[in-house]
Order: structure tokens, then C-alpha cells, then sequence
């Protein structure tokens, strides 16, 4: 509703917001790059609206998924049937926008006699659409031109594509004792055994926590807690490769 409304557009937009509540809008269908509505007024049968909407290209979208492909977290969600919160980010990293920039980009028609754009018809399934939109914002792909399934199988050939470009195979052996062999451990694989710098770092970094309870605070309390256990693991460490050596 803030892209339209970016328009100037938000008084005609207003109009439509009484026959979405009042349940005016029968039903709608979102295909690829347009909406399908049917809107009852005040005539016996209900009045046809389409919503078009420009779709990305093919190269577009091949555009997005390279880019989501790069950030884990957007892949991740995405793949496992999440839409990520930050979405708009990525398609603006990529070029492109995830809802149309210029009201060019939408053409609407509505069965109805009035011809003002937006009519009340067409405004109140704008209203609905967005709500459609909280409900699946998948929705929104497939108003661009890309059911969520097709876009999940680019995406998938796409980290396939970064993967076989980026991890290279690691070269075996030519001896085959060198491969079934064990090195020799280097002398300082314990690596430094000292203790923390500071003392329950964790704890201090998350400051404090409303669900404590405890009758002193809790930095004091956890410290020396924290002490023993770097005690003890620096001793158990140190015996074990005693033990070997």
C-alpha cells in the first residue's frame, strides 16, 4: 500500500477500502504478472478486474538468484519456504525492485463504468492483495513473472554453480602411503593454553538479563564458576598430551 500510495494515488485508494472490509471482493486469483478479481457493486453481477503487473525478465531473475545465492542467510530461508524479512535489500543489490518503482508498470481494468484508475473495484482488491501478500509473500514472485517452486530450483542451480566454481578438489596423494599415512603432529598443536583475558566474556558481553534472580548479581555470580571451568579444562588438556608424549 506505500508503493501505491507513492503514486498519489492514496485518495482514489481510499475508496476501495469499505467494499474490502464489507467483504465486496468475491474472489482473487494471482497468475504470473496479473491478478484475476471479481468485486460486487451495486450491479446484479459482480464486476471482472485485472490487474496487470510488469514481470522480471528471465535474465532478471537469474540476476536475483545469482545474488541470493552469494548471502547464506537469504538461501537458507528461502529454501527452506521462508521469505526473508530483508527481501527488498536483495533485489536492490541485484538492480531490481520487488514491487513496481513507476505506476507505468501496472495497468489496471475493471468491468464497472467508472474510469477513474483506480476505481473503487480495482482499490479494493489492491487492499486485499497486500493482505494476500502477509498471508504468502511468495504471492509477490509470482505477481513478477515466478512461482516460488521454479524460483527455488534457479536458486539451487545457482549455489550448485558457485559451489563447483568456488570449492576446488583437492588433489590426492601420487603415494599411496602419503594418503593412508598420518603426519607428524606438530609440537605446539595444543596451541596457547593460558586462560581467558576475561573472565566470563560471554555473560558480560550480553549485560544484564531481566530473568535473573539470583541474590547477587550475576556477573559476580557466574565468575567463579567460569574460573574453575577454565582451570580444570586447562588441566585436563594439559594431562592428555602429557599422556601421549
Amino acid at each position: 500500500m506505500e508503493v501505491l500510495e507513492s503514486f498519489d494515488i492514496g485518495a482514489r485508494l481510499q475508496r476501495g477500502r469499505s467494499y474490502a472490509r464489507k467483504g465486496q471482493v468475491l474472489s482473487i486469483d494471482v497468475a504470473k504478472g496479473v491478478v484475476e478479481a471479481r468485486v460486487q457493486g451495486s450491479r446484479a453481477s459482480p464486476y471482472q478486474v485485472s490487474i496487470k503487473v510488469r514481470p522480471l525478465m528471465p535474465a532478471e531473475w537469474k540476476r536475483l538468484a545469482a545474488e541470493l545465492s552469494s548471502q547464506a542467510i537469504f538461501a537458507a530461508k528461502l529454501l527452506a519456504g521462508e521469505m526473508p524479512r530483508d527481501i527488498e535489500q536483495a533485489f536492490t543489490d541485484a538492480r531490481l525492485s520487488l514491487f513496481p518503482e513507476k505506476m507505468r508498470e501496472i495497468s489496471t481494468a475493471c468491468s464497472c463504468p467508472d474510469w477513474s484508475n483506480p476505481c473503487k473495484h480495482v482499490a479494493a482488491v489492491y487492499y486485499l492483495l497486500g493482505e494476500a501478500f502477509d498471508r504468502d509473500p511468495f504471492l509477490i514472485f509470482r505477481m513478477r513473472g515466478m512461482d516460488r517452486d521454479e524460483f527455488l530450483v534457479m536458486l539451487g542451480e545457482s549455489r550448485k554453480v558457485e559451489a563447483e566454481v568456488v570449492v576446488e578438489a583437492e588433489p590426492l596423494p601420487a603415494k599411496p602411503e602419503e594418503f593412508w599415512g598420518a603426519k607428524t603432529l606438530p609440537a605446539d598443536l595444543s596451541g596457547d593454553l593460558s586462560g581467558p583475558k576475561t573472565v566470563a566474556a560471554l555473560p558480560r558481553r550480553l549485560g544484564a538479563l531481566q530473568f535473573w534472580r539470583g541474590e547477587a548479581p550475576m556477573i559476580p555470580a557466574l565468575a567463579p564458576m567460569y574460573e574453575e571451568a577454565a582451570r580444570r579444562a586447562e588441566r585436563l588438556l594439559l594431562g592428555e598430551w602429557r599422556g601421549r608424549t
